[in-house]
């Protein structure tokens, strides 16, 4: 059976390479690396203003995954920008709450991971606190720290107990958006994980970054349920 097909949000970024510096759509290497450790195909999705664009990507998916990066802009969830939050980047805000939309509406498996997290939850009318300390190594350095899954949760499901990740944010969610529970806790009470209730369909946000590690139940989790997507979608019987 074919892998099913996992596209994951990019940075668009200045870049060098070789002899050429120009703007580019990349994305860390262990993103990819864990869509296929877990036993999915990655593909990636730069921004695209295109209308319908989003629809369109999602559609294509069997599962989707936005990807960590830049602070959401405070304005998307009604606050002024904190002295130390970063720089905007609103085209990507505004692709990948469009596709998280998208994916929502189409019950397409989601996974957002730390900035995905808090724009998940932003999508859905949530909040974020702008500044924590204590969640990082230091600058360009990941910390860890251990998370303490909530019982009876999609995430406890994947994830039975307590366990160490790699972790580098300086913000996290603040008030839940529509239909999300929290699933995952910090030692210090920080959200590290929600998800969305009510529904089959995982959609599920962690504060951590799981590519970074070597730990792939999170990411497996996502592929098992893009797999049963895709099996619905081509209409062969589950074995």
């Amino acid at each position: 059976m074919a892998r099913p097909v996992i596209g994951i949000s990019t940075y668009q970024e200045p870049a060098r390479w070789g002899v050429w510096e120009m703007p580019a759509a990349l994305l860390p290497a262990g993103y990819p690396r864990l869509v296929r450790a877990a036993g999915g195909l990655a593909v990636l999705l730069p921004p695209d203003d295109t209308a319908d664009a989003a629809r369109e990507a999602v559609d294509a998916l069997d599962g989707l995954v936005v990807a960590g990066g830049a602070d959401v802009e405070p304005g998307r969830y009604g606050a002024r920008p904190d002295p130390r939050t970063g720089p905007p980047s609103r085209a990507r805000d505004t692709w990948e709450l469009a596709l998280i939309e998208a994916a929502i509406d189409r019950g397409v498996p989601l996974l957002g991971i730390c900035r995905g997290m808090q724009l998940l939850n932003v999508a859905l009318g949530g909040t974020l606190h702008q500044h924590l300390d204590g969640h990082t190594g230091g600058t360009g350095v990941f910390g860890e720290h251990t998370v303490t899954p909530v019982p009876g949760t999609r995430y406890a499901e994947a994830v039975a107990g307590p366990v160490a990740v790699p972790t580098y944010h300086h913000q996290a969610v603040d008030r839940l958006g529509a239909g999300l529970a929290a699933s995952a806790h910090a030692a210090d009470g920080t959200v590290e994980a929600i998800e969305l209730t009510g529904r089959t369909t995982l959609v599920l946000g962690v504060q951590w970054h799981p590519e970074a590690g070597e730990d792939t139940r999170v990411m497996a989790a996502l592929v098992a349920a893009a797999r049963d997507r895709s099996v619905t979608r081509a209409g062969v019987p589950t074995p």
